[in-house]
């Protein structure tokens, strides 16, 4: 046994004196305590207790004992019950090796006698012990914050209190969590008793001892007529429940009573004091039950003690509720509750429709598909945060099949991959009865009030609530742009200060003598080493090392990271910092990105545990020094607490969509100069709810060619994930442009071209974009099925030829979708198809293994993937490629930053472009993401708004709080 003892020490007391009874009388008595002992003392005694595990009492299957003395008797059924115990753990510890089942104990009692006993009792079981120790004068809301703690605890599976009666509120024992209330006292756990309901719930050990007890006696258990006294509060509710319903009939009195003794064959005394109870009171035979003290006679009785018996029945029910908790831990089947829809003609706006669907509580979605409630940080009624610790607990659950949603070269319109997203999953959830679990990115704010709008989805294929989908959400966004923002601030001020102080001045600073002693912090020690100083003493520095140590010499000219905000605005594009007199001159052009270009959104998408996301936060590489040398975040001191603001990022957001499908919410980096894809996280945590046969469904950023490729040959080999299906949206008005239809842009009509029904441009649209798109998904070795995205100017001939195209092209399928305007139901084809393709082997492998040189893989891009002839470097980014291979970084993925709107560079060139050499202007690296992305052309980081951007539309009733213009 393992015992902690806590706060205060806590003194053992000496094994009190037993009396000893008259013969022909059995008693069975607790040793006396030294708390006073009133008829309010019941709570005291019953938190003495512990339970079976079962519901049924250990009496109702003890052994009818017959004349057998009543000490050996006695000594046999504790001896029994131990035993059984022992077993029961061995089997529970066999089945889960990790698990260490534990008692904690809050005493605030100065009498140890029975606490002594509970502990020499866990030992002979195997059980842990926590010991925490309050003083006696303790106030009951020192006690509730230890028991909430105790409550939160995922290593304590029973708590005992060992509290002096006036402590025992019930507010004290309903605080309490029932499945670590090994004690029963909580009103939940003797409701259930009393109802009959104990697979959740604990009988008082007290009380399944005194029925063992009784179950010794002679007389036969059905028809006997028992004396409870003192039996007011919850244990004397419990022991009447458990005797009548074993036949027993049963009297109640305050105190002892000659006439209702003289009719009993049994005596319960539940009530302590010095209560005599003499010989001409009991009838022959009767057998009486002391729990509150020795009884006070001096005839000689022999008598047995309760307290061992009951500690062992504790110990059973700790047993007993470590191995629930165990079973809770295991995977759990969804109960999934589909919402209904009734889709009206025409569509309404998306903000109509999602008012007009009620959410399930994001609590009762998270119990549907499985979650426990520790694993919930609810935000609001209809979001929540999800813990990493599922993964843990989930490990050995087998994934379910992961489909990816990419699409064709998109319109500036976009082609609705998101609203594919949500049709496929509410098909699959609502209308198969199948697991599945969508995996989007957090809409930035930067387009939500610019040109494109939200990314909530549409029509009737939707996450809701859409107005909290796209604005805020639940800050994941803010926290990377204050954590970008806190970098970029450290920067400037560190070349400052550096520029501006001495060497002694700056480590006097840089190492601050507290209170008279000075001392490096971790993240300096750190420093330290890679400097390779292994003194940590700051006054043993060499006057060498104090240079080396607070000297990162950033090149102003070399910097290399920005500030964000999450807004399109140009004017950020190129900014100059230190203009104010305070900076003494240090002036130098900078820019903001928006937010979800900022490598941390990077980051936090491919992170696999806040430990992983800490260690790469702290090799961001921000710049380089002046003489070539790469600064990380962790040299500027920055990385700690740059953690500490993304400690709730990095969990995932659950919501759910129109249908009552749940969604992951989490991540958004820009898929120009990112990989454009959901968290790693999400897509894991969903892989292991769904279970084996469910499916997880994810989305990658604008075309194939982009965000296809890097979640295979980025996010896949960071995550060890493998596809077992590609669905690749295509539009008709998509491949209509592709087929050499006029330009369209957000805002405008539409040509003629796009609303007509016109073959010719959809045909050559199919033989160019969609097969080229199909293709590359086969490159991978994943099957493609291509979902055509209907609108409503979309002729039956169009869609007729689409599907047929495509099949021709090497789709496994290719189907209509109706989602928009009939959510779920209009895409069971898609649904059955995918399902379908799911079944089959899936060949995935990389396009370039991590061995190749760094010019060959963006070769192989380019040639493989967009049909280049070639790669032009230009000397900046051939001078990059040697930097990079002498700093060790040669091996990492390539995330290629080019425009979305053509498979070139060169967005006017639609369909399959050809004979083109692709220009690399320029190459950069994020260390801490693990990629290097080379820069294809111009590419903006920092869209712009038009001039008419979506706020135009957007408002809020002050009245109902409504929120208006969003889609």
């Amino acid at each position: 046994m393992r015992l902690s003892t806590l706060r205060h020490a806590c003194r053992n007391l000496p094994t009190p004196s037993v009396h000893q009874p008259r013969t022909g009388v059995r008693v069975f008595g607790l040793a006396k305590s030294s708390l006073p002992l009133g008829p309010s003392s019941n709570s005291q005694l019953l938190l003495r207790a512990a339970s079976s595990v079962s519901g049924t009492t250990s009496a109702e299957k003890a052994p009818k004992l017959g004349k057998q003395t009543d000490g050996p008797g006695y000594e046999n059924t504790i001896r029994e019950n131990v035993q059984r115990t022992k077993e029961e753990m061995v089997a529970l510890q066999r089945g889960h090796p990790a698990l260490k089942p534990t008692l904690a104990i809050i005493q605030a009692d100065e009498d140890d006698r029975l606490l002594e006993l509970n502990k020499k009792m866990a030992g002979k079981i195997g059980l842990n012990v926590t010991q925490i120790c309050l003083p006696r004068e303790c106030t009951e809301d020192e006690i509730i914050e230890e028991v909430l703690k105790l409550n939160e605890d995922p290593r304590v599976h029973g708590v005992y209190l060992h509290l002096p009666p006036a402590s025992l509120t019930s507010r004290v024992l309903n605080t309490l969590r029932p499945e670590k209330d090994v004690d029963g006292v909580s009103d939940l756990n003797v409701g259930r008793l009393v109802r009959g309901d104990m697979n959740q719930g604990f009988i008082p050990p007290l009380a399944n001892a005194v029925m063992e007890l009784l179950a010794r006696h002679d007389t036969p258990m059905e028809g006997r007529i028992v004396l409870v006294v003192g039996g007011e509060g919850p244990l004397g509710v419990a022991l009447q429940c458990l005797m009548q319903r074993r036949g027993m009939v049963v009297l109640h009195s305050r105190r002892s009573s000659e006439v209702l003794q003289k009719q009993a064959n049994a005596v319960v005394l539940l009530a302590a004091g010095h209560m005599d109870v003499p010989p001409t009171w009991l009838r022959p035979g009767t057998a009486v039950i002391h729990c509150g003290s020795a009884l006070m006679t001096d005839h000689g009785m022999e008598m047995s003690g309760v307290g061992p018996l009951t500690a062992a029945l504790r110990m059973q029910n700790v047993v007993q509720s470590s191995s629930r908790w165990a079973q809770g831990q295991q995977y759990r089947p969804w109960t999934l509750r589909s919402l209904k829809l009734q889709p009206l003609s025409p569509v309404p706006s998306d903000i109509e429709i999602s008012r007009a669907q009620t959410p399930k509580p994001v609590d009762q979605l998270a119990q549907e598909i499985g979650l426990l409630q520790e694993e919930t940080e609810a935000y609001g009624r209809t979001k929540a945060k999800v813990r990493l610790s599922l993964l843990d607990r989930l490990r050995e659950q087998p994934d379910g099949k992961y489909v990816l949603v990419a699409g064709i070269t998109p319109t500036p319109l976009g082609e609705g991959k998101s609203t594919v997203v949500i049709g496929l999953v509410q098909a699959l959830s609502a209308h198969l009865k199948l697991n599945s679990f969508a995996c989007l990115r957090q809409p930035s704010q930067g387009p939500t009030f610019g040109v494109k709008g939200g990314a909530a989805g549409g029509g009737y294929a939707q996450v809701i609530p859409m107005e909290e989908f796209n604005l805020h959400l639940t800050g994941d966004i803010h926290a990377i742009t204050a954590a970008n923002n806190l970098v970029a601030a450290a920067i400037d001020a560190r070349m400052l200060h550096e520029a501006t102080q001495k060497d002694k001045a700056l480590y006097s600073r840089l190492v601050p003598s507290v209170n008279g002693v000075r001392r490096f912090s971790p993240i300096q020690i750190s420093r330290l080493r890679r400097l390779g100083i292994s003194e940590i003493d700051p006054s043993a520095l060499t006057p060498q090392e104090v240079s080396s140590f607070v000297r990162l010499d950033l090149d102003p000219a070399k910097v290399t990271w920005q500030r964000v905000v999450d807004t399109n605005d140009r004017f950020l594009r190129k900014i100059t910092v230190g203009q104010a007199s305070t900076e003494k001159g240090h002036v130098r052009e900078t820019q903001f990105d928006i937010a979800v270009a900022s490598e941390i959104m990077a980051i936090l998408a491919l992170a696999d545990g806040l430990g992983d996301m800490k260690t790469r936060l702290g090799r961001m590489v921000v710049g380089s020094s002046r003489s070539g040398q790469p600064v990380t975040a962790e040299d500027l001191g920055v990385s700690g607490a740059l953690a500490v603001l993304m400690k709730d990022a990095i969990k995932p957001t659950l919501m759910q969509t129109l249908e009552g499908s749940p969604v992951f919410v989490h991540a958004g980096p820009f898929a120009n100069i990112a990989h454009g894809n959901s968290s790693v996280l999400a897509d894991k945590l969903a892989l292991k709810l769904v279970g084996e046969d469910g499916f997880v469904v994810t989305e990658a950023g604008f075309g194939a060619d982009i965000g296809m490729e890097k979640f295979f040959n980025i996010k896949c080999r960071a995550s060890g994930l493998r596809p077992n299906v590609v669905v690749l949206v295509a539009t008709v008005r998509a491949l209509k442009m592709h087929g050499g239809g006029p330009n369209v842009s957000a805002g405008s009509p539409l040509p003629r071209e796009y609303i007509d029904e016109n073959l010719s441009l959809v045909g050559k649209g199919c033989s160019s974009n969609l097969r080229k798109q199909i293709q590359i998904a086969h490159l991978f070795g994943v099957p493609v099925v291509v979902a055509l995205n209907v609108f409503k100017t979309d002729t039956q001939a169009e869609i007729d030829l689409v599907c047929q195209m495509a099949k021709e092209s090497g789709a496994s399928d290719a189907v209509p979708c109706h989602h928009w305007a009939r959510g779920g139901r209009g895409s069971v084809e898609l649904a059955q198809a995918v399902k379908q393709a799911g079944s089959q082997p899936s060949h995935f492998q990389f396009l370039y293994s991590q061995e190749t040189p760094i010019v060959e893989k963006i070769r192989m891009i380019a040639q493989k993937v967009y049909g280049a002839d070639d790669i032009e470097l230009s000397p900046e980014a051939q001078a990059k490629i040697d930097y990079y291979n002498q700093q060790g970084y040669g091996k990492l993925p390539i995330c290629m930053a080019k425009t979305h709107l053509s498979l070139s560079h060169m967005p006017e060139k639609k369909g399959t472009p050809t004979g083109f050499t692709l220009p690399i202007r320029d190459i950069r690296a994020s260390i801490g993401a693990g990629f290097i992305y080379p820069l294809v052309g111009t590419m903006s980081t920092m869209p712009g708004l038009p001039t008419r951007p979506c706020f135009y539309d957007i408002d809020l009733d002050p009245v109902t709080e409504e929120i208006t213009g969003l889609f």
